[in-house]
């Protein structure tokens, strides 16, 4: 198969910045990205820019992918927003793939932004809550918090799940984090903190819950031939996959697994040519820690129904066999819903070249990466393997 290689990378800071606006944002991500690139970087080369984006807020959501385009002097290419719920970024990334693979384009960039700490809490629910099946879920009341505990609820039903090994994944990816200086929440917490935190739907509490968060990141896609005018140390996609499931919950066959990571990983993995245990970074969608639990599942890492047990032999950790959210996940590094999936890219691109700005969390030696990018509470996902 043709071959296409990322060779530039770049993310904003991840947080709460009421001085900037979407176009800011992308603009710190669109530079960072640019001077990642080891050589000859020149943006008239980028023939087409995919953005991912729920909708800022609600602020811009028309046009918005020509408005932040054009701002960091992209003008007159095709552009496309992408929306997905938050796997907006990681489709986008698809996009980016499918085109440069079509022969359409031979540089295309793909991105993401988001602005989410502008609207109030409430307006910020039912923004967030459009994402899942609006009908009969946000109007009878559920949130995605209450999703996922009903999810949380069931594995530990089922599997003996303990409420500790939810608690140890915020543990973990918060310990990563304090290592991360783009993270949203640079600081560890203890086994205790994370238990005794106050409880938002049972038995998802305050540290099992994502943050909502402002950032953007870029990532710059090239045909094979091309990347090695722009770099000696390419980074090759070398399979993907995406999938859709029943956006409700109650319609699935079952709720412990999202069926559209099992679906979406098999079809990475066969184009890639490879299986779970040749990955050897991952940066998985953990907007709440069940989800990273049910990543590591139905990612293939372990045996359904012991992925609490896969984390407390510490095979996730940092100098583990299979190393999961290095960067600290959406748990510590934030969640601007658009720029998610864009920017695990942005992470597995500097473990993989081995330029991670803190050797702390460095995944020594790795050379194949995964990133799982889940929209709503599994209704689309997206999975990319990437390679040295």
């Amino acid at each position: 198969m043709k071959k296409v290689a990322i060779v530039g990378a770049g993310q904003s800071r991840y947080g709460e910045f009421p001085e900037k606006g979407i176009k800011e944002l992308f603009f710190e991500a669109y530079s960072d990205m640019s001077k990642s690139v080891d050589k000859n970087f020149d943006p008239k080369a980028i023939e087409a820019a995919y953005i991912g984006n729920l909708g800022s807020g609600g602020f811009q959501l028309g046009n918005m992918s020509a408005l932040v385009a054009e701002y960091v002097g992209l003008s007159y290419i095709p552009t496309m927003r992408i929306e997905n719920a938050c796997a907006s970024g990681g489709y986008a990334l698809v996009a980016a793939i499918m085109d440069v693979l079509s022969g359409t384009h031979k540089v295309a960039l793909a991105g993401g932004v988001e602005k989410m700490t502008d609207v109030s809490g409430l307006k910020q629910k039912y923004w967030l809550g459009v994402s899942g099946d609006t009908e009969y879920e946000r109007l009878a009341g559920t949130t995605f918090a209450g999703l996922y505990a009903l999810i949380a609820h069931r594995h530990m039903h089922e599997f003996g799940t303990k409420r500790e090994q939810l608690s140890m994944v915020a543990v973990k990816n918060h310990k990563n984090g304090a290592q991360n200086p783009k993270a949203q929440f640079q600081r560890e917490i203890t086994l205790e903190q994370a238990v005794k935190s106050p409880i938002v739907a049972y038995p998802l509490n305050l540290f099992d819950c994502c943050s909502t968060t402002d950032g953007a990141s870029a990532v710059l896609v090239c045909d094979e031939e091309v990347a090695k005018k722009y770099t000696d140390t390419p980074i090759y996609v070398a399979g993907f996959g995406t999938s859709s499931d029943y956006l409700a919950i109650h319609d699935r066959v079952n709720t412990t697994t999202l069926e559209g990571t099992r679906k979406a990983s098999e079809r990475a993995y066969s184009m890639a040519g490879l299986g779970p245990n040749d990955i050897q970074a991952a940066e998985v969608h953990d907007c709440f820690t069940i989800a990273e639990l049910l990543a590591y599942e139905d990612l293939g890492f372990c045996k359904k129904g012991e992925a609490g047990k896969f984390l407390e032999e510490g095979h996730t950790q940092i100098g583990g066999d299979k190393p999961v959210n290095a960067s600290g996940g959406l748990k510590s590094k934030g969640h601007p819903i658009g720029s998610t999936g864009t920017g695990q890219a942005y992470e597995m691109f500097n473990q993989l070249r081995g330029t991670v700005q803190k050797p702390a969390r460095q995944v020594k030696g790795a050379e194949i990466g995964l990133i799982h990018n889940v929209g709503g509470s599994g209704g689309t996902v997206e999975v990319t393997i990437m390679r040295r």
